[in-house]
């Protein structure tokens, strides 16, 4: 797992701006969704495209996650990126420019519905009840990138409990974008996955300052409540 300790230099800022570290110290079940980012053959199966290792460690804690919320009547959400070469699902800024055209075509081939890499991991417990979303942009929550949104606030949902990979990326971009369209957000240290330490950590540093909670997964079993 990913070191997740945040440096004490951080934890006592947060002390003195806020007057104490956590955002939240109980959650509302039935008004919480356990937003899982990404977490499909993609990201997970050894050898693939965007192959994060460490994603696959991280399966326990979002199932534990995912089981808790369900028992008590919250919502379990599954963002999955998913891409086209062209229309209203094509990324061009990203396909074109931000990697070589290779990896890109992997990349794309990979995250493309239908696709077996497309799909979520086989470890995952994903039910039928469960909501399943795609996702155009790194995050879900980014203004017609996806439904999910407009889905959580349909079920009632206000708050959000984000796990997935990277870290750093679409799961950090995912808690940006849903504390700025105002719902609560908790960011799970161990149930988030980057492709380095450094790379996690600095991401966990970043939202706790000014967009998330950042709480464990054994913290977040913890504040539940029906």
């Amino acid at each position: 797992m990913h070191p997740s300790e945040l440096p004490d230099e951080i934890t006592e800022r947060m002390r003195v701006r806020r007057g104490r570290l956590h955002l939240f110290e109980r959650l509302d079940v039935s008004r919480t969704a356990l937003v899982v980012i990404d977490m499909q053959n993609a990201f997970l199966r050894p050898g693939a495209p965007s192959e994060t290792p460490m994603a696959r460690a991280i399966v326990p804690q979002i199932n534990r996650l995912a089981q808790a919320v369900r028992a008590g009547g919250g919502v379990v959400a599954f963002a999955q990126g998913s891409f086209q070469p062209s229309g209203p699902e094509a990324w061009p800024l990203f396909f074109e420019h931000m990697v070589n055209p290779a990896f890109s075509a992997a990349i794309l081939q990979a995250l493309t519905p239908g696709h077996p890499d497309h799909e979520l991991w086989p470890e995952l417990d994903v039910q039928d009840g469960d909501v399943r979303v795609r996702k155009k942009r790194y995050s879900a929550f980014f203004p017609g990138a996806c439904s999910l949104p407009e889905q959580l606030r349909e079920r009632g949902v206000d708050t959000v409990i984000i796990t997935g990979t990277l870290t750093n990326v679409c799961c950090e971009a995912s808690a940006r974008d849903a504390m700025m369209g105002d719902f609560k957000t908790v960011m799970v240290s161990d149930a988030n996955a980057a492709r380095s330490d450094a790379e996690h950590l600095a991401a966990l540093v970043t939202l706790v300052q000014f967009f998330a909670d950042v709480r464990s997964t054994d913290e977040v079993l913890a504040m539940l409540s029906p």
